[in-house]
């Protein structure tokens, strides 16, 4: 599968913003859009009731590992779906520094995001001093392994990788749009000696201070697929910017 066979993917991210009036006016504006992207939301979990989905579908930003029971401010695949969810994000750099959530940790909510029917954004990425002791692929390569470890060829085919660099969340730097093929051509190559057509058909999007004027060319790189959106995810117009340049 070529990248003109995988459909573009791009996902919001509103972190800990947003509110029910920023949910309508996506609701509104998204509604009488047309693009060739898969587009996605992922919402805070109190605000996912208010979404209409209609040209869009809407995710999750965190999902346990556990089923249900005990733990305090927690939410099961379950919940999600019954939310309306159709994903999740895993192991976004902002929960494995803040929340210490470990590769082996990340690699278990995919597979149950899985194994409900939920399709996870799996994220990975490395910090400015893995990028600049050279130790990016090394890196990256850790948390690949914790998710080839736990899940089947089949449960791969059905996540979407996002790759982060940590530097470039919501810092204002980008990676080039070499910077950042480079990383995807590595991540396709380790997956296509797990599974030939696992690594080609495989969504890996790019997430890092992606705006209306950088999307185009960082989605024209062969190995980009589309993005996972931060703080342009926001404003409804730079978003539908962005998924437009995905097509």
């Amino acid at each position: 599968m070529s990248k003109i066979e995988r459909q573009p993917f791009v996902a919001g991210n509103w972190k800990m913003n947003g509110s029910l009036s920023l949910v309508a006016d996506f609701n509104k504006k998204l509604a009488e859009v047309k693009c060739d992207a898969q587009v996605v939301v992922c919402a805070p979990s109190v605000l996912l009731h208010g979404f209409e989905k209609v040209g869009f579908s809407i995710g999750a930003q965190n999902v346990s590992h556990l089923d249900n029971g005990a733990h305090t401010g927690e939410l099961s695949v379950e919940m999600l779906k019954e939310a309306g969810c159709d994903y999740v994000i895993v192991g976004h750099s902002e929960r494995r520094e803040d929340q210490g959530e470990s590769n082996a940790l990340v690699a278990q909510k995919a597979q149950k995001s899985i194994v409900a029917g939920l399709t996870p954004i799996i994220c990975v990425g490395e910090s400015l001093d893995v990028r600049e002791a050279g130790n990016v692929e090394s890196f990256v390569a850790e948390q690949l392994n914790a998710l080839t470890s736990l899940m089947t060829v089949d449960e791969l085919k059905r996540s979407v990788i996002a790759y982060e660099p940590i530097w470039a969340i919501g810092t204002g730097k980008t990676a080039s749009p070499e910077q950042a093929q480079e990383v995807h051509e590595f991540i396709r190559g380790y997956f296509s000696k797990v599974d030939a057509e696992l690594a080609q058909g495989l969504r890996i999007l790019y997430g890092g201070s992606v705006k209306p004027d950088n999307a185009a060319t960082l989605f024209s790189q062969q190995d980009v697929d589309g993005g996972l959106i931060g703080g342009a995810s926001l404003k409804a117009e730079d978003f539908i910017s962005i998924c437009q340049a995905a097509n």
